[in-house]
């Protein structure tokens, strides 16, 4: 494989970190290369300048990982750790009312990006993970993100083809621009089985300081028959809610 051209080589230096994700975490060197289309004395060269720059680390097995500078310099995004922060609190208070999973997101282009959640050992399952990227259209963060945000994003996110993971994931755009308002008109949303067949979703908007909507909360519980739970989505929706309101109030205390 050759490199593309024309390159710069800050376009190479990305391609190579770009490489990385939840599906290879841990990667050679000739995995580097291939999944970032470059040469592998390219890439030997690149992963050493970024190796001794703290951006990669390489384990006893011979294995690249992402390094711990580019954590510290990803939790000076203001929608990272001061969101974290401010949110901690409202999303411990919510894990311990359920013991189910807790989310917390943001919406970065066309996707959804997870930057906190908390889990107990016998909640259901979930596929999502800190860190990673979903659809918008299929989470229940998701829509809450994509109903707030402007027509324009709107309109070029529902004219694209969007994927289905289980028989209930809403696909069609009409269906969806009514979800999208119900958002609006009700400040939370149900996801009922859109990523799995087993987990229901229910989340809310988180508002900056100034009202728009910059992150959006979610708990996820066993969809209805799929384990015992007293917690119904009905019944979470104001805890929810209640949630999204009050990392909304801390964040324009920290705004000001």
């Amino acid at each position: 494989m050759t490199d593309q051209a024309p390159r710069s080589a800050a376009d190479r230096l990305l391609a190579v970190l770009a490489a990385f994700g939840h599906a290879g975490p841990a990667l050679s060197l000739t995995e580097i290369g291939r999944r970032a289309g470059l040469t592998l004395p390219t890439t030997h060269r690149l992963v050493g300048l970024l190796s001794d720059w703290g951006a990669l680390e390489r384990d006893p097995d011979g294995l690249y990982h992402i390094g711990l500078r580019l954590w510290e310099l990803g939790s000076l995004a203001p929608r990272g750790l001061a969101l974290r922060e401010a949110a901690m609190p409202f999303l411990e208070d919510l894990y311990e009312a359920t013991h189910e999973n807790v989310q917390l997101a943001v919406r970065d282009g066309l996707e959804v990006v997870y930057i906190e959640r908390i889990s107990g050992r016998s909640a259901v399952g979930v596929r999502t993970a800190v860190g990673a990227r979903w659809p918008l259209h299929a989470t229940g963060v998701g829509l809450v993100l994509l109903a707030h945000s402007t027509p324009e994003v709107q309109d070029q996110y529902l004219a694209r083809e969007l994927a289905a993971f289980t028989p209930y994931t809403v696909t069609d755009p009409v269906r969806l621009r009514r979800l999208l308002a119900e958002v609006r008109r009700a400040g939370v949303i149900v996801s009922d089985r859109q990523i799995t067949a087993d987990a229901v979703s229910v989340a809310a908007p988180v508002r900056g300081g100034r009202g728009k909507v910059v992150a959006s909360v979610s708990v996820v519980v066993p969809a209805e028959g799929a384990a015992p739970s007293p917690l119904t989505p009905s019944a979470l929706a104001p805890a929810v809610r209640v949630a999204g309101l009050g990392i909304s109030r801390a964040l324009g205390r920290t705004s000001t």
